[in-house]
Parts: C-alpha cells; structure tokens; sequence
C-alpha cells in the first residue's frame, strides 16, 4: 500500500466516523475524581452499575458520560490505594449534570501513592510473577515506537541493527532475541512478519505493556525461556479517534490512525493503521578506505547511504461485543508491507549500496471471548490467524562498495553478499485457546493451548530449476499447559503450573553421493522433540504496602524456524541441527511504597535472579562477518540484580532510576568431542551487555497559558557499561574487542489542548550526538529532532 493510498484510506475513515459521532445525543453526566485533600485521582475506574457505562478518568482525574438516558444509577468509583465509592444518583431533564467524587485513603502511609504511581496497571504489578507493567497510554504523545518504549524498564535492552525499521530484540535478565516471546492481547507474533514487529508498531497501538521477568504465567502459553513482552490493546467497546503524524530528522515520517465505533447493538468495527519513513542516513563512525588508490582511513565519519526504510499496515476488526454469548467476536484482517535496503552485514566491516529485502503481511484473523461460557466462573478465549505473507531478497549488482559511497564494478554475473532473487512464504498460522475456571474467590484452575504451523515454499527466478529451494522447511510445535491459583484476602497469591512442548522439525541436508565434484544430493530429516516443564510462584504482602514474591520454572525454547532455516533480510544463516534449550529460572523481588507529608510518594522495586540453562541458543558471527547464525553453549549460568526507585511530587514531578547488573558466565567445560578444557571456560558471554540502567524526570505544568491546556517537559538518560564483543579469553591483554561505554541523553515536551483533544511534542534524542553502538557493535542513529501532532476524541458508548 502507497503513503498516498494511506492518506486516502484515512480520510476516508475519518469522515465516516464523525457521520456516526454525530448520532444519538443524550444526557451528559461527568466530574472530578479527587481524594479528601481534594488532589485529583487520575486513571479511577467509574461506572454506572448494570449498564454497560465504564471509563477510566482522565490524567486530571475527570470523567464524562455521554447519551447517558434518564433514570436512577448507582456510580461506582474505585481506584487502587482507596475505598471504593457508591452514590445512587439520579440522571434528569437536563443536557449535563455533574457528579464529583471524593475517595478515602485505605492508608494513611500511602495517601497520595497514585497520584503519579502505576494506578492503571497496579493490578499487573501486584501479581506472584516478577512484571512491569507500563502505562502506554503516557506516551502516546511521543514518537517512541514499542521497542523503545520497552528500553526504559530496569532489566531490559532493546538490541537493534539501525535506525528506524532496523532489526531489534529484547534482551530480558540476560536471555535476549527469540528466548523473549513477544504477544499482543495474549496472542504469539511468531507469524507477524517483517512488516509487523515491535520496530515500526507505534507505541499508540497499546493501552499497556507488560513485562514479565523469567517465570511466564501459564495463560499466556508459548515457549518462553527467559521472559515474554504482552502488548494489552484497548479492547473496551468505544467509539474513538487517535491520529497522529511525526516528522524529524533523517526524513523520518511517521503517521497513525487508531478508531472505533461500538454501537448500541453490540456491533463493532475497529481501525489500526500506521505508516514509517526514513532515509536512516544518521553520521556514523567507520573504518574506510579509497577503493582506487587504498588510502585507509580509520575512523572516517560518514552518513549511511543505503538504509531507507519505509512500510504501511492496516488492521481491520469486525464483529460483535457485549453478548450473552460473546463477551466479543471479531473477525480481522492485517494487510502491510516493508521495503528495507540493507546497508551492512551483521557488522560493519560489510558494506552494501544495493541489497534490500522486502516483504508483506496478509493475514486474516479471529477473537472469540466469552465469561460463563456454559456454567459460571468458566472464561474462554480463542484466537487463530494464518499469515498468506511472502518475502524476498534482492541482490543482483555485482559490486563492491565503501562507506564514501564509491563503488567498482565487478564483471560477470554475481552480487554483494551472492546473487539472489529469492522469494519465501513461511506459510505460518498460529491457534491459541485458553480455559480459566473460577471455583470460587480464592481456587481457580487454568488450561492453554497454543499451536503453531510452519511450511516456508522458496523460489528464485534466476535458478528455477535449483534443488536447494525445493528441500522441505517445515515445523510445527504445540504447547499445553495447567494452572492452578490461589488467592486469599489480596495477600497471599500463589500459582502452580506445568507444561508438555512438542516440535516436529522436517528438513533436508546435501551430501555428495558420488565423491565427485559438483555432485549434490539430499537426504530429509524429521526430528522430534516432547519435553516437559513445570513452576510455581507467589507473592505476600507483609504490610498493606510491602510485598515479596518468589518464582520458579524449569522452562524449554524450541528453536524457531529462522533460526533454524536463515532469514537473509535479517542477515541471519540457519543452523538445522539446533537443539531446543532448557533453563531453570529463579526470581525473588520485593517491592515498597511510602509516601510522607502528603504529597510525596516513592516506591521500591529490586529483582534478585539465577539462572542456569542448558543448550543456551546464542547468536554468533560467520567468518566472513556479513551473517550470524545461532548455536548451542552447552552450560550457561546467570545471576543478577536489578532494581527501580521512583519519587513523585503531588502530580507535579515524577523521578526515577534504575540499574541491572548481570553476570553471565559460560559454564561448559568440555567442548563436544573434546578432551581439553575449553579455552572459554568461565568466561563471560559475549556481545551482551551485563551492566545497565535509566534515568527520567517529569515536570508538569497544569492550565499553562490557559484553563485545560498543559506543558511536561521530560528529560531521558540512558547507560551502558563497557562489555566484550568476543570471547575475553582471545587476544592480548591490550587488543581484545569491546563495544565502548555509552550514554544517551533525551530531552522532550508536550503541550496539551482542551484537556488532552490536541496535543504536540517536540524530542530531542541523542543530545550529546554521543557514538551508541549495539550487537556487534553497529551504530545507532546520531542526533535527531522531531515534532509530532496528535488528535484525540473519544465518546462513551451505552
């Protein structure tokens, strides 16, 4: 889909959505959360009892009702932190009426905690798993895409390749890449493609993001070996607009349009689409010589000249919400593509001036979800999606470049890293189902399933007749898992739980059947994997607002198919013989909070772990360094801290930091087939980083200029230690490789209209144009500006 198709697309939305807007005007009925000082609550859930009416108030604590018919209510407001409050009200004759509420402490020690706490995702934080949770909804107003909004969460590294559309990973604790499973609403992106990932999806798109650390819970399903990201979206039945454009530095361009309409029938339509640009050409410090006369130039400073980056992506849902039989049922459909050049191998000794990848999603997909599917307490949700997507790689100019841009070319046929016009459709569908029985208050019970398909068919339209693209590629993998909860009193919680993994990998090998040259054949494999896994966790609060929480899981990763089969757009070689990992996980954490004077608050956090895995997948560079492939570390161990101190001021500042210290170690002794001790015994895994931390500052400025208009100004810091490129055992004391120390500085400001109707940024990232390096030492972008302009409407819907 073209950017001019885009616009077209979304003006054509916009206007049907305001023909629906316009219908159906009724009573109003809005007012101020606050608590007994009179501050204001903000993100208070408030409802009319027995009606489908519930928002969450505002930033400023306020809420509106809108075609709200005549009648009596009961209002319903609850927050974390305090009493919940009802009030039969009366709705009359009138076109508003205003019912304000004042909540009571439930502790004098923690009066004013919410103010600029987690009030929204308290009930995430709360959980026996070691999770964040983030309030995504404080940064819509940023161009922060998902990956980096996840980076400022103390025990997580986001791990990319470039500049925007640039191949990103997590890095959890240490475990990092596929060892992280990413989910949207619960849901795997295993199948997502390259033109949906947590790289160009607009930070917009979530309402939270979850993060959980080490043990994953038994609803989510998956594979996880050390973590999983779940992107929760707002699906509370609404009608709403969300539209933004960004534009900055290095011609980057970012539009999104989030809407939905709900209907008093229960029907339902919602609308995601957002589209990225960049020329990507940051500064860059780089090793470069003449191509004509060898001069060498050792640390030229260059822009990036091959790195555009563009894709567009449109997600669809249709179907009904807020029936007996269906809680909702959505019917979708997600259409995208991306266009990335390539302008270096896996590091940037490599350097391309024509390879580019490309690839799109088509995707049709269903939600079912329903409460007391049969008898009550019994929830049920079922999802499925199947990806039609195809992507190819190009690289057919046969010629030699250098970062100045100059190149030679190269007679004969051939091509920067090897001709190619390869195509492939992973062919990849996904179905998850999740069972959860609420015996009564305390004793749940919880069954999930997630199944995934795999068949990549490959072509190449300059060898057709190749044997190679013609070799099976296939994988499917199942995931059963049982719970069971307890809680008791909101004190005590405890989880249970138990796994059975199963991979079936089909998959062919060359050999020479006739030892002469040129003489190739294949041989197919199937491997079968069924392994078993289990954990628990639980968390007690000592005082009403000191908790402590302890996990533990003995968790299996299966291989995924691009590592095992190769991603060439990704610059990443498949390894068949990939074994799936195994680690057993600990966690132990404690959180605080405290306020004092009234108007201060601060909280603790602070995450102990170990972990001991085998058959540790890493990540590891090619001799000719244009690839990476992943193998197997026999034995590797982890143990670490990580830990977040926040401070806020009434509603007026906010503040903090955090650190993660992690010492991970390689602890296999014996090489396989080896009787030497391993030259790498005990040393500290490369390319990770292993020590790491944030800073933020907020202040706010409420009815700046005018009544309803407000200004933040927020400032960013990032860290990260020295670590080792490759093993610190090779080299000399003096000449061993290293990725430098790194710190960012980011500096942004928001200016709200009309209570949060209109708003605009501006950012400033990378202040200092300091050098920040990331896996095998690639540069990410140098400093940039940009502004963003947002609209945002929203209507209650009965």
């Amino acid at each position: 889909m073209s950017t001019h198709k885009f616009s077209i697309l979304s003006i054509f939305f916009l206007v049907s959505f305001f023909s629906f807007a316009q219908q159906n005007k009724g009573i109003a009925v809005s007012g101020q959360i606050s608590e007994s000082s009179g501050q204001s609550i903000p993100f208070a859930t408030v409802s009319l009892e027995k009606t489908d009416f519930i928002i969450m108030s505002d930033e400023n604590g306020k809420y509106n009702f809108k075609n709200v018919a005549a009648g009596n209510y009961v209002l319903k407001v609850s927050a974390i932190g305090f009493s919940t409050s009802k009030k039969h009200i009366e709705v009359k004759g009138t076109s508003e009426i205003i019912f304000s509420v004042r909540l009571e402490s439930e502790l004098n020690e923690l009066e004013n905690i919410t103010v600029m706490g987690r009030t929204q995702t308290e009930k995430i934080n709360k959980q026996s798993y070691s999770v964040t949770a983030i309030d995504a909804k404080k940064l819509h107003n940023s161009t922060l895409d998902l990956s980096h909004a996840l980076d400022r969460v103390s025990g997580v590294r986001v791990r990319e390749s470039g500049g925007v559309g640039s191949k990103s990973e997590l890095s959890i604790n240490g475990f990092s890449g596929n060892q992280i499973k990413v989910f949207i609403d619960g849901v795997p992106m295993d199948n997502f493609g390259s033109s949906f990932q947590l790289n160009n999806i607009p930070v917009n798109l979530a309402d939270r993001i979850e993060v959980y650390k080490g043990v994953v819970p038994i609803w989510l399903g998956g594979d996880a070996l050390g973590g999983a990201i779940n992107i929760v979206t707002n699906s509370k039945p609404r009608t709403y607009l969300d539209a933004s454009y960004s534009f900055g530095s290095f011609n980057t361009h970012r539009t999104t349009v989030n809407a939905g309409y709900t209907a008093k029938s229960g029907f339902t339509t919602e609308i995601n689409a957002f589209q990225n640009y960049s020329d990507n050409n940051y500064w860059v410090n780089v090793e470069a010589a003449d191509l004509n006369t060898g001069a060498y130039f050792p640390n030229a400073r260059v822009r990036r000249f091959h790195d555009k980056y563009c894709n567009e992506t449109v997600i669809l849902n249709v179907g009904i919400t807020g029936k007996k039989y269906a809680d909702k049922l959505l019917f979708g459909f997600t259409a995208g593509q991306n266009k990335a050049d390539i302008q270096t191998g896996a590091r940037m000794t490599s350097v391309f001036g024509q390879v580019y990848g490309k690839g799109n999603i088509l995707m049709p997909t269903v939600k079912y979800q329903v409460k007391d599917f049969f008898t009550k307490g019994l929830d049920v949700s079922v999802t499925g999606n199947f990806n039609f997507g195809e992507e190819q790689n190009v690289d057919t100019v046969f010629r030699r470049y250098n970062w100045f841009g100059d190149y030679l070319v190269v007679p004969g046929l051939g091509g920067e890293r090897g001709r190619t016009l390869r195509k492939f459709k992973n062919n990849n569908g996904i179905a998850t189902a999740n069972f959860t029985y609420h015996l009564n208050e305390r004793h749940s019970f919880m069954l999930n399933n997630t199944f995934n398909t795999f068949n990549r068919k490959e072509s190449d339209e300059l060898v057709p007749e190749s044997l190679l693209y013609q070799q099976p590629k296939k994988s499917q993998k199942n995931i059963i898992g049982a719970g069971y909860k307890f809680d008791y009193n909101e004190k005590w919680s405890t989880s249970v739980f138990v796994k059975n993994y199963s991979l079936r990998n089909t998959y062919s090998e060359s050999y020479n059947p006739s030892g002469n040259w040129g003489d190739i054949a294949y041989i197919e494999h199937a491997d079968n994997k069924n392994l078993f896994g289990y954990g628990a966790s639980s968390s007690y609060y000592l005082k009403q607002n000191l908790q402590i929480k302890g996990s533990f899981e003995k968790s299996y990763r299966l291989p995924t198919p691009d590592e095992l089969f190769g991603n060439v757009n990704d610059n990443v070689a498949g390894n068949s013989r990939l074994k799936p990992e195994t680690s057993n996980n600990f966690n132990v954490g404690l959180s605080y909070q405290t306020s004092f004077k009234k108007v201060n608050a601060m909280t603790f956090d602070v995450n102990f772990l170990y972990r001991d895995a085998t058959d540790f997948i890493r990540s590891e560079m090619y001799l000719n360094q244009m690839m990476a492939t992943s193998v197997n570390q026999k034995g590797v161990t982890n143990y670490g801290i990580d830990g977040e101190v926040r401070y806020s001021y009434k509603n007026r500042f906010t503040a903090g930091v955090n650190m993660t210290y992690q010492n991970i170690r390689n602890m296999t002794q014996y090489e396989p087939g080896k009787n030497v001790e391993s030259a790498y015994y005990k040393d500290r895994v490369p390319n990770i980083p292993y020590l790491f931390g944030n800073a933020d500052a907020s202040v706010f400025f409420y009815d700046f200029i005018k009544k309803g208009n407000n200004l933040s100004i927020g400032y960013n810091f990032l860290y990260v230690h020295t670590y080792y490129l490759s093993w610190p055992s090779q080299g000399t004391k003096d000449g061993k490789l290293d990725i430098p120390q790194q710190f960012n500085h980011d500096l942004n400001a928001v200016y709200t209209f009309a209570d949060g109707k209109y708003n605009i940024a501006l950012e400033c990232k990378n202040v200092l144009d300091n050098k920040l390096y990331d896996n095998f030492s690639l540069q990410k972008p140098s400093r940039s500006f940009n502004i963003k302009f947002r609209y945002f409407f929203t209507k209650s819907n009965k």
